[in-house]
């Protein structure tokens, strides 16, 4: 390729990026507001442009914001036109989310949706807000958002180890990337930290346990560096799609990329570290590029494993592994750098002779004479290295000569020269020789470069023989015979060459065509994969057939390794196997058949690793004798051993998180356990002792004293028993060991024995009734139902105020029996409304503790459903104070001997 043309290339914009622009153009707009935190000001910020816009005539609506109680957020609100929120029920709880059939009717040119992340109730259209946000874009609407980088779902397991907090409700990266503008909404810690002790964030208590935990000065900062990089790299994407747009010839200066060259050459793997440390010194991404040349398919197995182990590494270390064709080196390389914004070309030193340079060009020189804006560096040759050894044998992948090529070519050119015999009559000799030729032609194409110069040969001489004066002789009389036969020569052995390369050109593209197709539905299979058995038994299929091998894969499993999954399947392995594959797991390298170390084993073994560890072992053989793989096997076989590392790897992460996540979650609830027992074990016990202490201690008190010493130390026995009774029975619901014994009984019956049994903590407050006698019966547990409503009695109880009303009502609804239990206190608050079900979860509303464990409730909900129905909490419309519904199923007809 010469330079015009480079130039000429890089006059024409993009034909991706000019689609992608166009559909931009064909849709909405999304602004995101986007913050290291929340309290940062996106809300804010999203308000005043909103009003910004709206000040220029834009028709500008809400479709949702979250106030959260700011005043200052409040005042904002006010002059917009607010699309009412849509109701959903669920659980017999009314939610309010975000109107999205009304915002399309109304049909604004720009709708604020705050908090992209949020999860939309049970029943809305899309169950996330960011999809009620891209079919808006889609209908032509413009959209501001707002949205923390705690959200952003690449970054969710980071975010995770920073805060010791996995945020369940996360945005793809697709959504940001589709952003036409992303707006950093920047806050110092300290500062974000004074806004939330003046109370501008959350409320003071909240504000303190956020200050503790989540909103500490390290991860803040932290945040917010992975906030700035998250939107850098954005504005770097679109910086890219708007140069590649409008064809600008790049580097533009507003940020470092590093592009580092590499080849068969020794030195490659000093290339690609030295290209890591370059990038890491800029900040910058990086890639390594190799230009696939004609003479690539002639290199030696050697050289090729060299530059596939370059590549790879670039891979492991973070970087980018490109491969594109191409014959002009240097003009490829800056192309591909212009075209993609890259502002550093690494290169090794030409080792050429300066006498081949004169000739061949030295791709060094060309690029630092023709680089332009481009950074060049040339690195020099002393750090070399050696292609790193395998340790194994490889199969010898040349063909063992042929003769059956060489018996076509001469079929060929006799069959040429029966039709020159043909045509002579009535041809010029000189065109005869095309008849020739056409035979040195599909030689080439057909068997390869030998036989086709072998062709050429015997053409050669058969014209000269046959056609050429004096006939039916090697000599050559006429000057103008000498010509056209030398030319003729020439020309054959030149199309042969050019034929053949091609035909090798072409070959080589097909096979690496279809290992490509091969390698990306084998990575988008590993991808869809959710468990570690599918990932071993895709890995496995893939490789036999790849590969026509059988496979065993093994993974660690506690001292020693086990045999996992295979194909076909085959979990049996002999002394000599079980000592390769444990050397091979233990020192990271190959062993048994054809390999170095104990080569009498049955089958190969090698060990899966990734850039980190190793993570298994795989064994491959077959019915053949001697060493399995070729070269070309064995880079493939890389290839695919890298993916699945990758993707087990994946697996075993994610498994990990979920234990420290379980680990973290069992940390809590013993914690939480132990502030219960020092609380409520110590309060009942500390009474005890006292009355105790004080009958023994005081004999000469009145009897009256007496009778209540004993009243409270009976009161805190049974407080004490309750305690232990609701620990066990929680105990048998995490167990699973609650068995209901069901049998059909009428609601009242319970009730009224729920009620005497609680008559001592219901003492204090009014009870109603209202179930109505004819009431179906249901088929429930006696015994779990009483603790059921016992414990929703001792609840009201405790929160409702002395003198206050309790109402137990009962009604059929739909196929169901619903049964409220009602009080007059407080209520609560409307995001506890689901966390009160919790274990060990308290609703603190004022500054006194109300005495109790958290137990109750999880209790009645887990007792609930064992029976089969469900419970939920809600607040009262009428007044203050808090319902419990509870909705059982109507039973199946009854058989006489249960209608009792």
């Amino acid at each position: 390729m010469s330079r015009d043309d480079l130039r000429d290339d890089d006059k024409r914009p993009s034909p991706d990026a000019l689609l992608e622009k166009a559909e931009q153009e064909m849709r909405g707009r999304l602004k995101i507001f986007f913050g290291a935190a929340p309290g940062v000001g996106k809300t804010y910020e999203m308000l005043m442009s909103g009003r910004a816009r709206k000040s220029d005539g834009v028709d500008v609506v809400i479709g949702v914001v979250e106030t959260h109680g700011r005043k200052e957020t409040l005042a904002l609100v006010e002059g917009f036109e607010v699309i009412p929120r849509a109701g959903i029920s669920y659980k017999g709880q009314r939610l309010e989310e975000m109107d999205l059939d009304a915002i399309l009717e109304r049909r604004p040119q720009l709708v604020l949706v705050d908090e992209l992340a949020h999860t939309n109730a049970p029943g809305s259209r899309h169950p996330k807000r960011y999809l009620d946000v891209l079919e808006l874009l889609d209908r032509g609407i413009d959209v501001y958002t707002t949205l923390n980088v705690q959200h952003v779902e690449s970054l969710n397991d980071v975010i995770a180890q920073i805060t010791r907090i996995k945020v369940r409700e996360t945005v793809p990266d697709s959504v940001i990337d589709r952003a036409d503008d992303v707006e950093i909404i920047d806050l110092t810690p300290d500062d974000l930290i004074k806004r939330l002790h003046e109370g501008k964030v959350y409320l003071p208590k909240t504000a303190k346990r956020a200050i503790e935990n989540y909103f500490s000065p390290g991860n803040l900062t932290a945040l917010r560096e992975l906030a700035l990089r998250r939107t850098a790299q954005r504005v770097d994407e679109q910086l890219l799609s708007h140069m590649q747009a409008h064809a600008i010839h790049g580097p533009w200066a507003a940020g470092e990329r590093v592009l580092v060259c590499v080849d068969e050459s020794a030195r490659g793997a000093a290339l690609v570290r030295y290209a890591r440390r370059q990038a890491d010194r800029l900040r910058a991404p990086w890639a390594a590029l190799y230009i696939e040349s004609p003479h690539a398919a002639a290199l030696s197995e050697a050289d090729k494993d060299r530059v596939a182990a370059n590549l790879r590494l670039a891979e492991q270390l973070g970087g980018d592994a490109i491969t594109l064709p191409g014959q002009d080196i240097a003009g490829e390389i800056l192309r591909y750098a212009a075209a993609n914004n890259y502002s550093h070309v690494i290169i090794g030193r030409s080792d050429k002779p300066r006498w081949r340079e004169v000739f061949e060009g030295s791709v060094s020189h060309d690029l630092i004479r023709h680089a332009g804006d481009i950074s060049v560096h040339v690195i020099s040759g002393k750090e070399r290295e050696a292609l790193p050894a395998r340790g194994v044998a490889p199969v010898d992948a040349r063909r063992p000569p042929s003769l059956r090529p060489y018996v076509f070519s001469l079929a060929y050119v006799g069959i040429a020269a029966a039709f020159g015999m043909l045509l002579s009559r009535t041809l010029d000799v000189r065109n005869i020789a095309l008849v020739f030729l056409m035979a040195v032609l599909t030689s080439a194409a057909t068997a390869g470069l030998w036989p086709a110069l072998f062709a050429s040969v015997v053409g050669a001489l058969a014209f000269n023989f046959l056609f050429l004066d004096p006939r039916y002789t090697f000599t050559i009389s006429d000057p103008e015979s000498v010509i056209a036969f030398g030319f003729f020569l020439g020309a054959a052995v030149i199309a042969s060459n050019l034929t053949a390369r091609v035909h090798r050109q072409a070959a080589a593209a097909r096979l690496r065509a279809r290992t490509t197709e091969d390698l990306y539905l084998f990575s988008k299979k590993l991808a869809g994969t959710g468990t570690l058995d599918d990932v071993l038994w895709a890995t496995a299929h893939q490789i036999a057939a790849m590969l026509k091998v059988r496979v065993v894969i093994l993974l660690p499993e506690g001292d020693t390794i086990a045999v996992k999954a295979g194909y076909p399947p085959d979990d049996t392995l002999v002394d000599a196997d079980i000592a390769a594959a444990r050397w091979a797991w233990e020192h990271n390298r190959p062993a048994g058949r054809g390999a170095d170390t104990l080569p009498g084993a049955r089958r190969l073994y090698l060990p899966l690793r990734t850039g980190r560890t190793a993570v298994g072992v795989i064994g491959l053989d077959n019915d053949r004798q001697g060493p399995l793989l070729t070269p070309e096997q064995q880079r493939l076989f890389d290839a695919l051993a890298d993916q699945a590392a990758v993707a087990i790897e994946r697996i075993q992460l994610v498994a990990d998180v979920d234990k420290a996540r379980l680990a973290a979650e069992a940390d809590k609830l013993r914690s939480a356990l132990l502030t219960s027992i020092s609380h409520d074990l110590k309060t009942p016990l500390a009474a005890i002792m006292g009355a105790a202490g004080t009958m023994r201690d005081y004999s000469a008190i009145s009897e009256t004293d007496r009778a209540d010493l004993l009243a409270t130390i009976v009161d805190e026995s049974e407080r004490l028993n309750r305690f232990i009774a609701n620990l066990l029975d929680m105990t048998r619901l995490e167990s699973g060991a609650t068995e209901p014994n069901t049998s059909l009984h009428y609601v009242g019956d319970i009730v009224g024995s729920a009620l005497r049994r609680a008559e001592k903590i219901m003492a204090g407050h009014r009870t109603e009734i209202d179930i109505p006698r004819d009431l179906p019966m249901l088929r429930i547990d006696p015994v779990l139902f009483e603790q059921v409503l016992f414990n929703l009695l001792d609840n009201a109880a405790k929160y409702a105020p002395s003198g206050s009303t309790v109402l137990i009502r009962a009604r059929t609804d739909d196929g169901s029996v619903v049964l409220d239990v009602l009080d007059e206190g407080p209520g609560i608050p409307p995001q506890d409304l689901e966390r009160v079900f919790d274990t060990f979860y308290r609703v603190r509303k004022t500054d006194h503790v109300r005495a109790g464990t958290g137990l109750g409730l999880p209790i009645c909900r887990g007792f609930v459903e064992a029976m089969g129905g469900t419970i939920s909490a809600a607040n009262r419309r009428d007044r203050s104070g808090a319902v419990f519904t509870i909705r059982l199923p109507l039973p199946a007809t009854a058989g006489p001997e249960e209608t009792k």
